[in-house]
């Protein structure tokens, strides 16, 4: 077969329908991660089967798929300071007797769920009472221990696990009950010391472990309880609500329409859908909040959200600590671009722009420490800080959060910076965004700044959109465009255009294909001979990317056929052999791309990105896949000088703008495009925008902003 980046041709590199790629159906290629905002399956829909849990290395969110990195101990510091972020919400929310406010007054069905969290959280508290709490006032962070030195060697820190009287006890329940004793450990570690006793006054505490499904949690119930449970059981309906919404942030969303739930509840045989969601909110498994305004004077559509209290409350922190940034903020007039100019006189600003244009917040981290001030510039991975440069002393935000790189903390547990620039913000889940900004010490100055085209986070929300979409706070459109061909392609790809990109370095090619094998062979040879041989790249600096993990062209495929070809081996350590291309789902929302150096009794060893990291060997299974191929969330926030894009006839399903924009922006001087989707392309790069996320950040921000600063 000829050389696929010969046959693409100088000049010939229109990404476009590709002749002779209407063969044979290729197998179907499973929906890219289930929180992709990009077209996956919402809530109440069919979920691909099998009790499997998911797989942090897949791309599953859970923990997580996006990018990277930390250092030892580094995980575990972020459970300590989500933990505590949790306990101050919780007191917060205690001290107003509700959630922040989000809307007018409720009515109707709203008002029958608002009685019923009342009932719980405010006692005899009225209904405006519990809705129209006041703004907090602008206040420091609460003190966090400063977090332990970092040591030079990285290693997965996990919370403790289950003692093995808990275990074994579970391990009994579950095998009275005919589930697999396989799943003791993951229930013993997510239910506590009370799980077995948990699960067998439950059972449907079951779906609260990854991976469960209803119907597996009913057949459980049943064997456990015999005639004493039904599909309108109580303890059924909250744990299905809880699912639900569970599922919902797995797809990006912090809240749900509670009409939406109520359908899903029906689908799931459930009697009286109504009162299910009642009695959820009543025993507080989860929280009810409205969108919109019904008064006598105007009205406008009100929508009651159901939303669990974990995201809830992220949100509103969130808001609380951008609108405390936005009061607090310093006034200062700095002479230089408009960046600049802004970042001085507010304490809140959002950059956008693509790859060419993250020089400008860099250039503004530097010139704001050329004037005395603290200044950071935090990435989402080691990969982007990679590309920025040794010279800019770019740290990850999980590196800053834990301690483990950056300032480390004042006196008063804020960071200790005057600036904090946070490149890749789209890429911020609620949560993380959330204890980053209690983090910041009033006064101080965040930018977040990024390409508001690509992917949206692997965890839950809509942070950098919706600050965008809440226009409380200058907003800064870089004018530097990405150069090139790629840049082009990738720019016109943004307005919804897929145009004719003439490419005489042969920086863009096409490789028709007919169906999935022949997207695996002519992918194959592309890493390993045609790109090395005619582009200059070796295929170790060459990422595959595709839309899915399973079928015959997904990254299970791809990955198996690659190793095949690039690094045969028995797979001694674990399947994994030394030399090994691997994607470690090192915590949530954070994929490495690193190397197999070897393996003992310690664990695996990697380097990942020059950083050496020891991943347990009880870990290794769920945390560490082979890595020459991954999907475009898996792949944001990351960039390499070649990558291949893999597009099967049967990926067309699950391509949307923002699926295209991010695996075509992944490519920094050449993009192979394995295209067998036809016209398939183009429509989804014009008319698929990309699915929407149900979030509460924006209505937040506005309620506490209504006259803050516009763009």
């Amino acid at each position: 077969m000829g050389d696929p980046a010969a046959e693409g041709g100088a000049g010939a590199s229109a990404v476009g329908p590709a002749d002779g790629a209407d063969g044979a159906d290729g197998g179907t290629i499973g929906s890219e991660v289930p929180n992709s905002g990009d077209g996956s399956p919402d809530i109440g829909d069919a979920a691909p089967e099998g009790p499997r849990a998911p797989n942090p290395a897949d791309g599953r969110h859970e923990p997580g798929d996006a990018d990277d990195e930390g250092g030892p101990g580094e995980v575990e510091e972020e459970i300590a300071a989500q933990r505590e972020l949790r306990a101050r919400i919780e007191k917060r929310k205690a001290e107003r007797g509700g959630p922040i406010e989000s809307g007018g007054k409720l009515s109707g069905k709203a008002a029958d769920l608002l009685a019923a969290v009342r009932a719980v959280e405010s006692g005899d508290a009225a209904g405006s009472e519990f809705f129209d709490a006041a703004p907090p006032e602008p206040r420091r962070p609460v003190p966090v221990p400063p977090p332990a030195p970092a040591t030079p060697v990285r290693a997965t820190a996990h919370a403790p696990e289950a003692t093995p009287e808990t275990v074994a006890a579970v391990r009994a329940v579950l095998v009275r009950g005919g589930a697999p004793e396989a799943l003791a450990s993951q229930v013993a570690e997510t239910l506590g010391e009370s799980a077995a006793e948990l699960l067998a006054d439950d059972p449907w505490q079951l779906l609260s472990v990854p991976g469960v499904r209803p119907e597996q949690a009913d057949g459980f119930a049943r064997a456990l309880l015999g005639d004493a449970c039904g599909p309108g059981d109580k303890r059924r309906a909250r744990a299905l609500v809880t699912w639900l919404l569970e599922r919902a942030a797995l797809q990006g969303h912090t809240a749900q329409d509670a009409s939406a739930v109520r359908a899903a509840l029906a689908e799931r045989t459930v009697p009286d859908p109504d009162e299910a969601v009642r009695q959820a909110v009543a025993d507080g498994a989860v929280l009810v909040f409205q969108e919109g305004v019904e008064d006598e004077q105007e009205t406008k559509p009100v929508t009651v959200l159901l939303g669990l209290d974990r995201y809830a409350m992220a949100e509103e922190s969130l808001a609380d600590g951008l609108a405390r940034l936005v009061r607090t903020g310093p006034s200062d007039d700095w002479e230089g671009p408009e960046l600049v100019r802004a970042a001085g006189a507010h304490g809140l600003v959002v950059h956008t722009g693509g790859e060419a244009a993250r020089a400008e917040p860099v250039d503004l981290g530097v010139r704001a420490r050329a004037r005395g001030l603290r200044a950071v510039v935090a990435t989402h991975g080691e990969n982007g800080s990679r590309r920025l440069g040794a010279e800019a002393g770019a740290v990850t935000v999980p590196a800053l959060l834990s301690g483990a790189a950056g300032p480390g903390r004042d006196e008063d547990g804020a960071l200790a910076l005057d600036l904090l620039v946070v490149l890749d913000a789209p890429q911020l889940d609620v949560e993380t965004a959330a204890i980053l900004v209690e983090s910041m010490p009033d006064g101080s100055r965040l930018v977040l700044s990024g390409d508001p085209g690509v992917l949206g986070s692997a965890g839950a929300g809509r942070v950098f959109g919706d600050v965008i979409a809440a226009r409380v706070c200058p907003q800064i459109a870089s004018r530097t465009p990405d150069p090139g061909p790629l840049g082009e392609l990738v720019s016109g790809i943004g307005v919804g255009e897929l145009n004719q990109v003439p490419a005489p370095e042969k920086e863009i090619v096409i490789v028709p294909v007919r169906d999935a094998g022949e997207a695996v062979h002519r992918t194959v040879q592309l890493v390993a001979d045609s790109v090395p041989r005619a582009i200059g790249v070796p295929a170790d600096r060459t990422q595959v990317i595709t839309v899915g993990h399973g079928g015959p062209a997904g990254t299970r495929a791809l990955n198996a056929a690659l190793k095949q070809r690039l690094n045969p081996g028995p797979g001694r350590f674990g399947g994994f052999d030394p030399g090994d291309r691997v994607a470690y789902a090192q915590a949530p929302g954070r994929t490495l791309t690193c190397t197999v150096v070897s393996a003992d009794a310690e664990g695996l060893h990697l380097d990942c990105e020059g950083t050496r990291t020891v991943v347990p060997k009880e870990r290794v299974a769920s945390e560490v896949r082979h890595g020459w191929a991954l999907t475009a969330h898996q792949a944001a926030g990351m960039r390499w000088p070649a990558v291949v894009v893999v597009l099967p006839r049967d990926a067309a399903q699950g391509l949307s703008r923002p699926w295209v924009y991010t695996a075509f922006g992944r490519a920094e001087r050449h993009l192979s495009v394995v295209h067998g989707v036809d016209q398939a392309l183009a429509r989804t790069v014009a008319e698929v925008p990309g699915a929407e996320r149900t979030t509460r950040l924006r209505s937040l921000l506005e309620a506490l902003l209504a006259t803050g600063p516009g763009s």
